[in-house]
């Protein structure tokens, strides 16, 4: 455990060292949350706000965990990979760090989009959906983070991961629920959108504002985290740099 807090601080001393790589990554969300949810207009519901807050938090989410695979590039290319790989701490320990550092990073920014969502006028914010929404938020940060960090394990440089990352971040938003509830949705988006991991945790929020709670997404939601943690930590134990 101590192994993976030092790489957690590593991590995270370095990400705030680099202040415009802090003030950078709020601004698409906290633009979409003001541009989006203010200026849309919609007819499915009379509070947009309320309803596009948890996928802007979502959104959060995803753009983080997506780019946490780049500090793996970054250690890969400077070669403080290969020295951490040949340390006697588990090589679990890395990966542990990294993803620990990636989710909470991403619960930070999250954080301060929430609060501009209730200084907007969010009203769905109560201190037990707070308490749900960090839940929710973590749980999909961990699954990000190791998926994001097990693909940068075999991308060489910063341009390719890049390209994946935008190959695959875009395209898992807008086809998730995050804009517009299913209702409104064609059949071929709404097909795409109801299995979207984006989806379930978007849905799962807002089913504790608006009950019965998604229990069993939530179920679901754990499980794929855990099967990807124990993917990305069996190819950290077989990989070669």
């Amino acid at each position: 455990m101590n192994a993976v807090l030092v790489y957690f601080v590593r991590d995270m001393r370095r990400w705030i060292r680099g202040r415009f790589n802090v003030w950078s990554a709020l601004i698409m969300p906290a633009a979409w949350l003001v541009f989006v949810g203010l200026a849309l207009p919609t007819k499915f519901t009379d509070h947009y706000l309320d309803f596009i807050a948890p996928g802007i938090l979502v959104l959060t989410m995803l753009s983080a965990g997506m780019q946490g695979g780049s500090s793996l590039i970054f250690d890969k290319i400077l070669g403080f990979l290969n020295k951490f790989l040949a340390l006697p701490s588990p090589r679990e320990a890395i990966l542990f760090g990294k993803i620990l550092f990636i989710t909470v990073r991403g619960l930070l920014q999250a954080s301060v989009i929430m609060v501009l969502a209730v200084l907007l006028g969010a009203t769905i914010f109560t201190p037990a959906m707070i308490a749900f929404a960090y839940g929710v938020l973590f749980i999909f940060g961990v699954l990000l983070s190791a998926f994001s960090t097990a693909i940068a394990l075999y991308v060489e440089d910063h341009d390719g991961y890049a390209a994946i990352n935008a190959l695959l971040s875009m395209p898992l938003f807008f086809t998730s629920s995050a804009l517009m509830p299913y209702s409104v949705m064609p059949p071929w988006l709404r097909t795409i959108a109801q299995y979207n991991p984006v989806s379930f945790a978007i849905d799962l929020i807002r089913s504790f504002a608006a009950p019965p709670v998604l229990w069993a997404s939530l179920v679901g939601l754990v499980a794929v985290a855990l099967l990807m943690v124990a993917l990305s930590s069996f190819l950290f134990r077989r990989v070669t740099v």
